[in-house]
């Protein structure tokens, strides 16, 4: 027979972010306990409210089946002393439960053995329950986690009541290591706003509909849908765009056990702030949802709100509907407090230059033993200085640039940004515009912070990617010199994320550069700047080489490629040189095979270099050899398939050495006939000929062409 299995852990509000983990882990934990004891169930539910974890397990058995199993004991010459069970066949019945008499005798592959046919009779479901429930419980990880009282059990937040039922049958649970104890009871609690009282549940199936009458909306995603649905009507009714981030609209549904989407105004003297500050008051702060004006085409350097966003905002509640209105009043006083404290502020700041606030920058320390936000200010400053003699820029973008970096992080001692540190670079952009600055060296200051992580927009301006690019290699340089590296999890200064966003920026504007060049020019420079640190250039770029190829790699695999052809064209057998001499030329090789993969033409490609490639391995010619110039003589030909492919590495060395990808396939793949005549053809030649001149000869000619080849990829690498 089966019932409905329900748990709920009742507990003071949990934090949003906790709620949407610890469902996963308790979902994980409940199937693999039910599959372990061998208790047979129908749907598994979780969900949760601010004040409660909730798991649901429709069907479950409520009594294990008898389990039958057989068991190997000893070799039958040891279990048996004359036909009488010895001391090991009694041993081995006991630890099985069963009679001597009872052990059979069977043969296997290493002779015959005793058996013992061992039953276990199945227990009930309620049983192994009471004891998976406190391990489900104790199970759960989380971040901050507590005690409270005088009890050692430890939790997101106190743990208040516990309600488990199979069917109407309460099952009995002890948590006692809380302050109080806790006891399973056959009762759960509703809103707190509708009086918050021990509230009575008949059984499992009655619970939803017993605490939706109690004004709490268990069912996380009918919750998520009416308020996303709310959110919908009441932003067409205003004529807005609602600006809800995925991250905000999980949280408010976490946020709250009876939603009810409610309008509120912004104060019109608040509209004249930044648009990006009115909207970090709100989403950050406050939890509220902006409304964007439609048709407003989006700029960063927006000095007020006015026509940008609507007057109007929506405040997800959890109170009683009776109460809208003064929970709006409420909701409305708090923005304004908060907006008003903005407006002081920016009032602080406009009073102060941007030129005197990166001078206040030098009070300000960056790193133990990398000096203050001003020395890092003016490492970037030189970086990009050093960037735009390298980079295919204009003499304007490079005029912007430079000023740019000047100031990018004049904002950070800013009152704004000590308040809202969201705000950086924004602030700062907007700062440089209104003071005069031009609008392009303002955007570059905004911009230079970007990409910020995974999937986030990239600069718009060239200059705003200079910049970036300049803050990104000042940071690896200054803590790689200091002697940090990331390792594991470990990697206070995001380095892993500033390696792939110096490849991102690269990518993006496709920019051309000798990374190795760059960084062996810049490494003597860090060595100068910080003689405490005693700098080994050599190792210290080759420890930067190195973690921007595993960023190469990384990135790559990130942006979607199939793993076979990043390991073709950046893995650990290609050299970090041959990477970072120009890393847009990677994206070039790897856009070039998957489009040949698509249209069906890279297995046709591989299979012309790779038995070619198999018989070089057996001669000894550089990988780094692509002319046939020097290590291929004619004069030793002695078939006219020889003749054939020597001409073919002679067409593809331009293609290779110029790096013309799409050709050199091309090409590749139009010498197959030439590659089979000359290995199977009637003109073919026994590359492993007994005369070692003409051997090494012929390997040669096949080690070209292996070069060749690998100058687009490692073909060995690629799965068929």
């Amino acid at each position: 027979m089966n019932s409905t299995f329900l748990l709920e852990i009742g507990t003071e509000e949990l934090p949003a972010d906790f709620a949407r983990l610890a469902l996963g882990q308790l979902d994980r934990m409940v199937r693999r306990d039910l599959r372990e004891n061998r208790l047979d169930h129908a749907a598994v539910t979780s969900t949760s409210t601010p004040r409660r974890l909730v798991v649901r397990v429709d069907a479950l058995q409520e009594r294990q089946e008898d389990l039958t199993e057989e068991r190997k004991g000893p070799p039958t010459a040891q279990a048996f002393k004359d036909g009488v069970p010895g001391q090991a066949a009694i041993g081995f019945a006991k630890r099985c439960g069963v009679d001597p008499a009872d052990l059979n005798v069977r043969e296997t592959p290493k002779g015959p053995c005793v058996f013992a046919t061992v039953c276990t009779p199945g227990q009930s479901s309620q049983t192994l329950l009471q004891e998976m429930i406190p391990r489900w419980i104790d199970g759960l990880q989380g971040r901050r986690f507590m005690r409270w009282g005088q009890g050692t059990q430890r939790f997101s937040r106190p743990i208040r009541w516990l309600l488990a039922l199979q069917g109407s049958d309460l099952i009995q649970v002890d948590l006692q290591d809380g302050d109080p104890q806790v006891r399973s009871a056959q009762f759960s609690r509703g809103h707190r706003l509708h009086g918050d009282q021990p509230l009575a549940i008949q059984d499992s199936d009655s619970y939803e509909a017993t605490l939706v009458a109690a004004g709490v909306v268990v069912n996380r995603e009918e919750r998520s849908r009416s308020i996303r649905s709310a959110i919908e009507t009441e932003s067409q009714a205003l004529e807005g765009i609602p600006n809800c981030p995925s991250a905000l609209f999980e949280e408010l549904v976490d946020l709250v056990e009876d939603p009810q989407v409610l309008r509120g105004r912004i104060a019109d003297r608040f509209l004249k702030l930044p648009p990006e500050v009115i909207s970090t008051v709100m989403q950050a702060h406050q939890r509220y949802i902006p409304l964007d004006v439609p048709g407003v085409q989006s700029d960063p350097l927006r000095l007020e709100a006015v026509a940008v966003l609507r007057p109007e905002f929506l405040l997800v509640g959890n109170g009683l509907k009776q109460a809208s209105e003064l929970i709006i009043r409420g909701n409305e006083r708090v923005l304004s407090a908060r907006l008003a404290d903005a407006e002081f502020f920016l009032g602080v700041d406009r009073r102060q230059s941007s030129a005197s606030r990166r001078d206040a920058l030098q009070r300000v320390t960056f790193a133990d033993g990398l000096g203050s936000l001003r020395d890092r200010s003016d490492r970037i400053e030189r970086l990009t200085d050093q960037l735009i003699q390298s980079l295919p820029v204009s003499p304007e973008v490079a005029s912007t640039a430079c000023k740019a970096a000047r100031f990018c992080k004049h904002d950070l001692v800013s009152q704004m940004v000590g308040e809202f540190p969201e705000l950086q670079g924004l602030i700062g952009g907007k700062y440089l515009l209104e003071e005069g600055e031009p609008r392009g060296v303002a955007l570059a200051v905004v911009e230079h912070y970007l990409p910020k992580g995974a999937g986030d927009e990239l600069p718009s301006t060239e200059a705003g990617a200079v910049v970036a690019l300049a803050e990104r290699l000042e940071l690896l340089l200054s803590i790689y010199a200091k002697g940090e590296r990331p390792s594991g999890s470990s990697d206070p200064y995001a380095l892993r994320r500033a390696g792939n966003g110096v490849l991102r920026l690269l990518w993006d504007k496709s920019w051309r550069i000798d990374f190795v060049a760059l960084l062996s020019d810049v490494v003597t420079v860090w060595s100068e700047l910080f003689p405490a640190f005693n700098v080994d250039q050599q190792t210290l770029c080759g420890d930067l080489m190195l973690l921007l190829r595993q960023r190469i790699v990384s990135q790559l695999e990130e942006d979607g490629n199939a793993p076979d052809l990043v390991q073709a064209v950046a893995g650990a057998a290609i050299s970090d040189q041959r990477l970072l001499r120009d890393p847009v030329d990677v994206q070039d090789r790897i856009k070039l095979l998957t489009k040949l993969r698509d249209q069906g033409g890279l297995a046709a490609l591989q299979a012309v270099v790779q038995r070619a490639a198999r018989l070089a391995e057996k001669g000894d010619l550089s990988v780094d050899n692509l002319s046939p110039s020097d290590v291929v003589d004619p004069s030793l030909f002695a078939s006219p398939s020889e003749n054939g492919m020597h001409a073919v590495v002679v067409m593809l060395e331009p293609l290779a050495t110029s790096r013309a990808y799409p050709d050199l396939a091309a090409a590749l793949v139009e010498a197959t006939p030439v590659l089979e005549a000359f290995f199977d053809g009637d003109t073919s030649v026994m590359v492993m000929a007994d005369d070692p001149a003409l051997r090494r000869n012929r390997l040669n000619l096949l080690g070209v062409l292996r070069n060749q080849a690998s100058a687009l990829a490692r073909f060995d690498l690629i799965q068929s």
